[in-house]
């Protein structure tokens, strides 16, 4: 199996240099002093291109697949952040991209991902497996798939945001947890800079499968959660993710989709930060408490991508705004 290395990241980062945005890290001494923490710096991947952190993989790979593959289209399937990063970033070098999507993805990613210039074909996820839709279709039209997590140009592109993270040297980095790209290119990063630091996974609690792998020592899967956070609905981490992970993450943890919410109403109404259910995983982590904070913390806000209005008649409902 193929996991990438520390010289496979900085590689990445000096390819996509001229790509993505170069994040801020920003400061609240109000959640520091909520959560136990000294200093809290926030990393706005949210504020990143095509809004989430997605577009560092993308970036990555495809200009991987152009040098490698030259004339090769490519196919992934994704609920909506990975899929309209690598629409942009195929626009970019001219790559086709096929989308394969669910049909109750957030419709701003889905018209996001046609905007970029991809072709989305939809599915039902409680009758179909975009696995094997997306190999049925990648066989007939010769295309190359790029999956959204499990897969190491797409993490080694995701790790850049652990290096830039490294550079303020915190002792705790919570992170948000779906399929572990993520998770896994960060935890690599820093662990290899400072074997010292805690890195920490946050994930919804109605699709735990990271937590019960972390605990249990073996690999688990969920079928189809239903939770806000639309980006972590991964039945499972992947392969290459969870091998990093189980050697690299100090632990891994669950929210509620009100404890979500409620970090994200948060990021809206304290911190001007529009972040989507997923991207604001990791703050509800240390907000909770599941995550122990320490005295220099950092925490990754993951994407911006979301219609606010049927959140907030969400939150609503439930009493929380």
């Amino acid at each position: 199996m193929d996991l990438p290395t520390l010289e496979d990241i900085r590689q990445a980062e000096a390819r996509i240099r001229g790509s993505i945005l170069r994040t801020p890290l920003l400061q609240s001494s109000h959640l520091a002093e909520r959560v136990g923490a000294d200093s809290l710096l926030l990393k706005a991947e949210c504020l990143q291109q095509t809004g989430s952190f997605k577009f560092r993989g993308a970036s990555n790979a495809a200009a991987r697949h152009l040098a490698e593959r030259p004339g090769r289209g490519i196919l992934t399937f994704s609920s909506g952040n990975h899929a309209a990063a690598l629409a942009r970033a195929g626009r970019e070098r001219g790559l086709p991209v096929t989308v394969v999507m669910p049909q109750d993805a957030p419709e701003v990613k889905r018209r996001a991902t046609e905007g970029y210039g991809a072709r989305v074909i939809l599915y039902d996820r409680d009758e179909q497996s975009r696995e094997a839709l997306g190999a049925e279709l990648a066989e007939r039209e010769g295309l190359d798939v790029i999956p959204p997590y499990d897969h190491s140009w797409i993490i080694a592109g995701a790790a850049t945001c652990g290096l830039e993270i490294s550079e303020c040297r915190p002792d705790v980095v919570a992170v948000c947890l779906g399929g572990g790209g993520l998770l896994a290119g960060v935890a690599l990063a820093l662990t290899e800079l400072d074997p010292a630091v805690r890195v920490y996974g946050v994930e919804p609690a109605a699709g735990n499968d990271g937590e019960r792998s972390f605990q249990s020592g073996t690999l688990q899967t969920v079928s189809n959660p239903k939770t806000l956070a639309d980006g972590a609905m991964t039945p499972s981490l992947g392969q290459r993710n969870w091998e990093i992970i189980r050697n690299r993450v100090t632990g891994i943890v669950s929210v509620t989709d009100e404890e979500l919410f409620e970090a994200m109403w948060l990021c809206w109404t304290r911190l001007n930060l529009m972040v989507e259910p997923t991207g604001a995983l990791a703050l509800a982590g240390l907000l909770t408490g599941r995550v122990p904070a320490g005295p220099r913390t950092a925490v990754i806000l993951t994407g911006g991508n979301c219609d606010p209005a049927p959140l907030i008649d969400w939150g609503r409902s439930r009493g929380l705004v």
